[in-house]
């Protein structure tokens, strides 16, 4: 293991020394290389802020608004039958759009039932589990300019699914 610890220290001076090294080799201009990188990256992202803006906005009025609330005890309804507490319903939707916000919510449940309590290692499993699927798929769709997304949505969400379901299961099992 120590090894693999001091091999981990030298690898990004390794690729950077690499690259620079390769691109001497074959006679590059690396620096306008990395201008003209620099560029497209700045245009990609100021493409993309708009679209960011608008998802954390909305996360942050629905959780501000207390929908997010109202929402979990609706669903909690149903949920709790399946042995999936209403505390993190509104963590499993708000995790499609943002793992910020998600992360947020899940520091709150940390602190109304515990890190160790069912729910928390519930929630924790489940924040680990599943994706920000709106949010990659905008950001990474959006970045490239892709139209049709075929069957990404179905399978992400069918993905993060699998993930909470897997999280209750785990914890359910292991309590």
């Amino acid at each position: 293991m120590k090894f693999l610890s001091y091999i981990s220290q030298f690898m990004i001076p390794f690729l950077l020394l690499y690259v620079i090294g390769y691109g001497i080799l074959v006679k590059r201009d690396i620096y306008s290389d990395f201008l003209e990188g620099a560029k497209e990256g700045l245009k990609t992202v100021g493409g993309l802020v708009p679209v960011l803006v608008g998802l954390m906005t909305a996360v942050g009025v629905l959780r501000a608004s207390g929908f997010l609330d109202f929402l979990g005890k609706l669903l909690g309804k149903i949920t709790t039958a399946a042995g999936i507490p209403p505390q993190i319903v509104p963590l499993g939707l708000v995790r499609l759009f943002s793992s910020s916000a998600a992360t947020g919510l899940l520091l709150d449940i940390f602190k109304e039932s515990g890190a160790d309590s069912p729910v928390g290692l519930m929630a924790g499993i489940m924040l680990s589990a599943t994706e920000s699927v709106f949010y990659c798929m905008s950001v990474y769709f959006g970045s490239v300019g892709i139209q049709k997304t075929r069957y990404t949505l179905a399978g992400a969400l069918l993905a993060s699914t699998a993930g909470v379901i897997a999280s209750v299961w785990i914890v359910t099992c292991l309590m």
